[in-house]
């Protein structure tokens, strides 16, 4: 369904308030049938309980149609191109024909020029004795806070033409849809509203949590190499070294937080990048560990002996980091136990577990543990990080078609999960992903 020409001059806002006003007088609950004025109610509860709009309106459709017979209905609503169909629903006469039917176009267009209501009958192409030749179409404007939002189009397929009882019964009809189009815009505003708060609660986050991890290691690096360079005071040769390897390691830290940032930025932004190729994932795990014996001398990391030989083909790059976050982590917050590092050979994936005898996480922070800088709360001060570790091997993982997730209890330690397939999902080796649940 195209939108309709944006070349609209609805009626002044005096001009819509009367007529409004005017239309509200002849809708009186009196004039209706017993069965309208059920139908009415019932509609009305299903407005006020409805969950979305769509559901709604298919609420109002299925209570209307028993005493006000049409074999469509179509919503139009003001948008920056014109009026443009936001529901439509072929029930009746027609439904078997739909690509063929009109859906009111003109009739919306003239009830939003008109701010009245219109109803008139089209002549459709084909056999004139056929019964869906004649198009009988009434369409409403739709208020919304004095001023004209949209038009609600009904139409017949073959007669009769809409009566007069019939046509107060859909006054009615197009008064709820309204209201139902208030709430749902409110609802909406709301939404964006909390959004925004939402966002800006994270960009401070950001800020505080980002400025606190850079100006740690910096103020290390200030202090003792201001320290080094005072005139007034000499230092021996083991002082000198102490001073400058803490200079080092911060620095290192420093070069870390940045690198974690970056990657966190483009994954964010689309833009990383991976390099697949064909390796033994059996002995990237055990360089893996090699490397990692040397970087963490409080834990004690453990390969299954029993590894099976799998080809796989990744990025052997951002798989080291995804290792070298987890076995930091454990380092961290599982010192002085022991890290296990096994894998399994699947039907469609590699199976990687690495687990530790830590602390354990618990229960309640499980369910956060991949978001962006999250960190789970830690009673040691002394521990720090950016919340970002995590949030990377994920992402990492999913460019690889693949899956990472985490089995923790107090006191017993954590298992992190990976499953990794033989071949990526994708023929893209310029993979990214998009954060999808700031």
């Amino acid at each position: 369904m195209d939108p309709v020409s944006s070349s609209l001059y609805p009626p002044s806002a005096p001009q819509l308030r009367s007529r409004h006003n005017v239309m509200i007088e002849k809708i009186n609950s009196a004039t209706l049938k017993p069965e309208e004025l059920e139908a009415v109610y019932a509609i009305s509860r299903a407005v006020a309980l409805a969950e979305n709009m769509d559901t709604a309106l298919d609420e109002i459709i299925r209570y209307a149609r028993p005493v006000f017979i049409f074999d469509n209905m179509i919503l139009y609503l003001k948008t920056d191109e014109g009026l443009q169909p936001t529901f439509a629903r072929a029930i009746g006469r027609g439904r078997f024909r739909e690509a063929e039917l009109t859906w009111g176009e003109a009739t919306a267009l003239e009830v939003f020029q008109d701010a009245g209501v219109i109803s008139r009958v089209e002549e459709g192409e084909g056999d004139v004795t056929e019964r869906n030749h004649l198009r009988f179409l009434l369409g409403l404007p739709l208020f919304l806070e004095n001023h004209l939002a949209g038009a609600l189009v009904f139409i017949r397929f073959g007669g009769p033409p809409f009566a007069p009882d019939q046509i107060r019964v859909s006054e009615f009809i197009a008064g709820l849809v309204a209201q139902l189009l208030g709430h749902d815009q409110l609802v909406k505003r709301i939404a964006n509203l909390e959004a925004e708060r939402r966002l800006d609660r994270l960009q401070e986050d950001f800020i505080a949590t980002v400025s606190h991890e850079l100006l740690t290691p910096l103020g290390f690096i200030k202090g003792y190499a201001t320290t080094l360079l005072r005139q007034d005071t000499s230092w021996d040769d083991e002082t000198r070294k102490e001073f400058l390897t803490i200079i080092d390691e911060e620095t290192d830290r420093l070069h870390e937080l940045i690198d974690n940032l970056m990657d966190s930025s483009r994954l964010q932004a689309g833009t990383l990048k991976m390099s697949f190729q064909p390796f033994r994932l059996d002995a990237f795990l055990r360089d893996i560990v090699i490397r990692a014996l040397s970087l963490h001398d409080n834990i004690t990391i453990v390969l299954s002996q029993s590894l099976p030989e799998i080809k796989i083909e990744a990025d052997p790059t951002r798989l080291a980091q995804v290792f070298d976050n987890l076995l930091t982590n454990a380092s961290k917050y599982a010192p002085h136990s022991t890290v296990m590092i096994s894998l399994t050979e699947e039907p469609e994936a590699a199976h990687i577990c690495v687990s530790d005898n830590g602390p354990g996480i618990a229960e309640e922070n499980m369910g956060s543990l991949f978001k962006r800088f999250y960190r789970v709360p830690n009673q040691d001060t002394n521990i720090h990080g950016t919340g970002l570790g995590l949030f990377i091997c994920r992402q990492i993982l999913h460019a690889h078609g693949g899956e990472i997730w985490a089995e923790s209890a107090i006191g017993k330690g954590t298992t992190f999960h990976m499953c990794l397939p033989y071949q990526p999902h994708s023929v893209d080796h310029e993979l990214c992903l998009r954060e999808n649940d700031i």
